[in-house]
């Protein structure tokens, strides 16, 4: 009896054993049409299992072979949920992984085989987590919303911070310095709110607004000292289209460029970036500290004049020892004679890529159909091809790992309406397709009904204790 129990649980995990396979009757010309499409993708060593589904399937089965003949047979009734020890132990070989996959369907009642995909298994890893904020669509709400960390070696997440904490306030525009968790800030918006600034470990919610110009803070950047923070400071509304491919339409009626020096508590401005006539956002500091970039484009009558606004990229030199900004302003990208409008400059670790969002026209291309990523090479102004990162509707906000090798970025390729974390493979010369974000359920990227908003690499998890950041929020 006993022998007879363990076979059953082992059968069960149907896991690095032949126990549960079926052989399917039909043999197919395709590869299967699996969601999401993992084929032929590159992936790191140190993912976590690429669990995938067959819509319509009553039964679905894989079997994954590395080059050393290595394999692992998993199946379900819906999709396949990998086992992340026996996950690992192929990703850890070496080689590329050949998978092969069959399902039983109302087409194919019998079951059908399909030809096999392979996942290119890099050997440069990725970061660990990644944090990002969950967020219904702007025009809905924020009744329930956060910001959290997600380990992209397995499925766990766990939040950083919930509205449940601050009152019910808005919570956005989190950022951290060196992709470490010492040096990390994030908005609370409403009643009891700050912006709340962790250095060297230390908390404190801070006022922006009641120091130096009397500007809020609004997108951010850590210099990688960790001592300053430039900030836009934007006023922005929105308004909805009555006829048009686009949703909404997300503007300023105003922004500039100020500077939080966070060891000495005060908010520099450069007398430059702080006029009416031109209006600058995103900012965002060279990996060695030396300089801004930041997107600036001259004021038109908003909304009425939306379709005129287009940013260009430039960049000035920067003072770590007092946060000063040069006299010098390097043009990179120059809205009127390229066309478009660009955003969002995002520089690899290295310092030489600089990739950007790009749209037709406006400052806020999440709602822009047409916005793609691109990127130029600043050694030699080059453009370089970004195809394998877009699609046919929104890419927008985007961040580099650590090392350079990995590139993720949102879009809304899925259902055109909520943006999801994709992740692709730079090798230096060219990027690998984009794939989602592994999840244990695949059809959580369908039925999750939030937006995961600015998602950022970290090489750690952020450790602040609730009850600490909660402090912050209570009303007196």
């Amino acid at each position: 009896m006993k022998k007879l129990y363990w076979l059953g649980i082992i059968c069960g995990l149907v896991a690095l054993t032949s126990c549960g396979v079926k052989s399917a009757k039909e043999r197919l010309d395709e590869e299967p049409p699996v969601y999401p499409d993992y084929t032929d993708v590159t992936v790191p060593k140190n993912i976590a299992p690429l669990n995938f589904e067959i819509l319509g399937a009553r039964r679905i089965q894989a079997i994954l072979t590395n080059q050393k003949g290595t394999e692992l047979k998993v199946s379900g009734k819906r999709y396949v949920d990998i086992p992340l020890k026996g996950w690992r132990k192929l990703m850890a070989e070496g080689g590329d992984i050949r998978v092969e996959v069959s399902a039983w369907t109302e087409e194919h009642p019998e079951g059908a085989s399909y030809l096999p995909f392979t996942l290119h298994v890099s050997q440069d890893e990725i970061d660990d987590w990644i944090a990002y904020r969950f967020i219904p669509p702007g025009y809905e709400g924020w009744d329930k919303m956060g910001i959290y960390e997600r380990n992209l070696t397995n499925f766990d997440t766990r939040p950083i911070v919930e509205n449940s904490q601050n009152n019910k306030g808005c919570l956005n525009c989190h950022s951290f310095a060196r992709y470490k968790p010492d040096d990390f800030m994030f908005h609370a918006r409403g009643e009891g709110g700050g912006t709340i600034v962790c250095h060297n470990g230390k908390i404190e919610k801070v006022d922006i607004k009641s120091m130096g110009p009397r500007k809020h803070g609004s997108y951010n950047y850590w210099h990688p000292s960790g001592r300053f923070i430039a900030f836009s400071s934007n006023a922005t509304h929105q308004s909805f289209y009555s006829h048009s491919r686009d949703k909404i339409e997300v503007y300023d009626l105003g922004s500039d460029m100020i500077i939080y020096d966070v060891e000495k508590h005060d908010v520099l401005a450069d007398a430059r970036f702080n006029d009416s006539i031109n209006w600058e956002t995103f900012p965002c500091f060279s990996p060695d500290g030396k300089w801004l970039y930041f997107s600036t484009g001259k004021r038109v009558m908003m909304p009425k004049e939306f379709d005129k606004l287009r940013y260009s990229l430039i960049r000035v030199p920067f003072d770590e020892k007092d946060g000063s900004l040069g006299a010098e302003i390097d043009t990179i990208y120059n809205a009127e004679l390229e066309g478009g409008s660009v955003l969002m400059p995002r520089i690899s670790p290295d310092g030489r890529y600089l990739m950007y969002t790009w749209a037709e026209c406006g400052a806020f291309h999440l709602y822009h159909k047409e916005a793609d990523l691109r990127m130029i090479d600043l050694e030699t102004g080059d453009s370089i091809d970004t195809s394998p990162l877009n699609s046919n509707d929104v890419e927008s906000h985007h961040a580099w790992s650590s090392t350079g090798r990995w590139v993720m970025l949102s879009s809304k390729r899925v259902d055109t309406r909520y943006t999801r974390v994709f992740l692709a493979h730079w090798d230096g010369k060219e990027f690998s397709k984009a794939f989602l974000l592994p999840q244990r359920d695949p059809e959580y990227n369908t039925q999750l009904m939030f937006s995961y908003n600015i998602p950022e690499f970290m090489l750690e998890p952020v450790d602040i204790p609730k009850d600490q950041l909660a402090d912050f929020f209570k009303l007196k």
